[in-house]
Order: structure tokens, then C-alpha cells, then sequence
């Protein structure tokens, strides 16, 4: 946490330096004579971020004069910095990292919906899982267990302990290793973790060889839980709103493209994923309604503080305000 934390508030200080040697232009992401803005997203290479590929790819966001770029990073918690120093305009992260930013008064600011699971036990597109021959058979067997997570003291660790109480496990006694999502399929066949939280398309590459599912955190945490949302630096949010309202309007149709054509989201996740097409066939699609689910939210938010996550309770209404 402490590690999180600092690397949160360091950038949070850089941001400030900046503004006050004046070397911000905010000329260079907004629109001009001389054509459209030019917008870097920093995102994650899963199934969650297909959306604004295909926004991109459709002109939803070239027909609001943005021309889009998208990087991509390990996690929301690496992404944060990168939105505050001015290296993305906007960033894609789990909403866990961005209620610990706001927590921690790091200026940044939620400003459109990015997924959400599906509600579905079983049948979502993040999951915990293990091998085949695990003696693990469910949540409350993994205390005292290596779990992967893709960044620790997050989302994916919080909603995992959720489901062990659940369960009637000891969620404390859960030890978890951070391992990026493209690795965790091999660190779970090597031995290296005995478990693993992943999320499409890795889930759909670990129950190719034989990986059960033993928990489906998401579902635990709340019905039709918001997982992660798409967010700007408080700085862009009030020197450039028209540039906000212009990405928010682009990707809430994206948004809405992306739920209505699922073939079209399998199409897309082979353009910026490297995983073979009877994976990409059989992965479980989340869902990508226009508007965040509040009270899955403060359930998160409960958890969180719970586990120990945030130094004061966050403030959902500062985060989106």
C-alpha cells in the first residue's frame, strides 16, 4: 500500500512542479485550426478495452475531431501517474486505483464508464482459477495460498478476499504475488502461484489447458459491479471541459457499439492481443453499459476500507465531480 501510495503522490507532486514552471500547453490537446486534438489513453491489452479500439476504428472519436492514440500498461495503478505528468490525456484503470488516488488527493477525475462484470457466477469474464490438478476446489482453500494478481493491494485482491469470506475462509491469510495478466496463464502452469485472478483474454488461455474457475470475485462483490472507468487529470478536466465532453460523448458510443456487437468485439481484441482465434471464439464477453453502477461502487469503496486499502473513506461524489 505504502508502495502504491507513494508512487501516486510522487506523481501527484511532478504534476504540480510542472504547472508551476508554466511548461503545460494546453494547445497541444485541443483542437486547432490546423486539425484535430491529439489524445493518448493509456490502457490495458484485455477484452475490457475493446470498446475504444472499435470507437477508434469506427471515426467515433474522429468525428469529434480527436485523433486518438492508445498505449497500453501493466495496470490502473501505472496508468495513474501517466495521466497526472501529462503523458495520457486519459487513462482506462480499475476503480479500486482511483478511489486510492482520490484518498490519497491525487487530482484526478472519472468521467466515463469503461466495464462492467456480467453478474453471472461462472460465467464472467474474470474469474479465479487453478490448475486442473489443484487440491483447491474453492474460494475458502485458498488461505494460506500464492495468488496472482495482475497490481497488488487492489481491486483484484479486495474482491478476491470478498469472495474466501464468502466462502466462510480467513481472507487474511490469502498471499498475493503481482504478475501482469499476459504471464499469469504460465506463472499458473509453472507452479509459481497456486492461483490465479485473471480476466479475458488469459481467463479463455487457462481453461484451454485445463484451468478451473473456483470463484468469481466480481460477482461477489456486487451484482453487475463497475469495474473499471476511464478518468482525466483535474488540470485537463478544467482547462479543456469541451475536450472532456467531446472523449465522454465518443465513448459512450463506443461503449454502446461494443455491447451490441459482440462479433465485432472478437474481431477487434485479435488486433491488439496475441492470442489465437479459437481463444478470442471462446472468451466470455463483460458487459459495457454507458453508466457506472454506483452502488456497486460503495460496495467496493466498504471493502476496500475494510481490507485496509485507503487511508480515509473515499469520496465517490470528489472522484466524479
Amino acid at each position: 500500500m505504502r508502495r502504491l501510495a507513494t508512487r501516486l503522490a510522487v506523481a501527484a507532486i511532478l504534476v504540480v512542479a510542472s504547472a508551476a514552471c508554466g511548461s503545460s500547453d494546453s494547445s497541444e490537446t485541443t483542437a486547432s485550426d490546423d486539425g484535430p486534438a491529439s489524445v493518448k489513453v493509456g490502457v490495458i491489452p484485455i477484452v475490457d478495452v475493446a470498446p475504444i479500439y472499435l470507437g477508434k476504428e469506427k471515426g467515433f472519436f474522429s468525428n469529434r475531431n480527436i485523433d486518438l492514440t492508445l498505449e497500453t500498461g501493466q495496470g490502473g495503478a501505472a496508468i495513474v501517474p501517466g495521466v497526472l505528468s501529462g503523458q495520457f490525456q486519459f487513462g482506462f484503470s480499475n476503480v479500486t486505483s482511483l478511489m486510492i488516488a482520490q484518498t490519497e488527493n491525487v487530482p484526478i477525475k472519472a468521467v466515463v464508464n469503461g466495464v462492467a462484470s456480467t453478474g453471472q457466477p461462472g460465467a464472467d469474464f474474470g474469474a479465479v482459477v487453478v490448475r486442473a490438478d489443484s487440491p483447491i476446489q474453492s474460494a475458502k482453500d485458498l488461505a494460506g495460498k500464492k495468488v496472482a494478481v495482475n497490481t497488488l493491494k487492489n481491486i483484484g485482491d479486495t474482491s478476491i478476499r470478498e469472495s474466501v469470506r464468502k466462502d466462510g475462509g480467513d481472507p487474511s491469510g490469502v498471499q498475493f504475488v503481482e504478475i501482469g495478466f499476459p504471464q499469469m496463464p504460465a506463472a499458473l502452469d509453472g507452479g509459481q502461484v497456486d492461483a490465479a485472478w485473471v480476466v479475458e483474454p488469459s481467463l479463455s488461455v487457462v481453461k484451454a489447458k485445463g484451468g478451473r474457475v473456483i470463484a468469481s470475485n466480481f460477482v461477489d462483490v456486487a451484482p453487475d459491479l463497475t469495474v473499471a472507468l476511464y478518468f482525466t487529470s483535474a488540470k485537463l478536466a478544467q482547462e479543456d471541459p469541451d475536450l472532456v465532453k467531446r472523449f465522454v460523448e465518443a465513448m459512450q458510443e463506443s461503449l454502446a457499439y461494443a455491447d451490441s456487437n459482440p462479433d465485432e468485439v472478437r474481431r477487434i481484441i485479435g488486433t491488439y492481443t496475441q492470442i489465437d482465434a479459437a481463444t478470442v471464439a471462446a472468451l466470455t464477453l463483460p458487459k459495457w453499459p454507458a453508466e457506472y453502477n454506483r452502488a456497486s461502487l460503495e460496495a467496493l469503496a466498504r471493502l476496500g476500507q475494510q481490507d485496509g486499502l485507503f487511508g480515509s473513506a473515499p469520496e465517490l461524489d470528489k472522484l466524479f465531480s
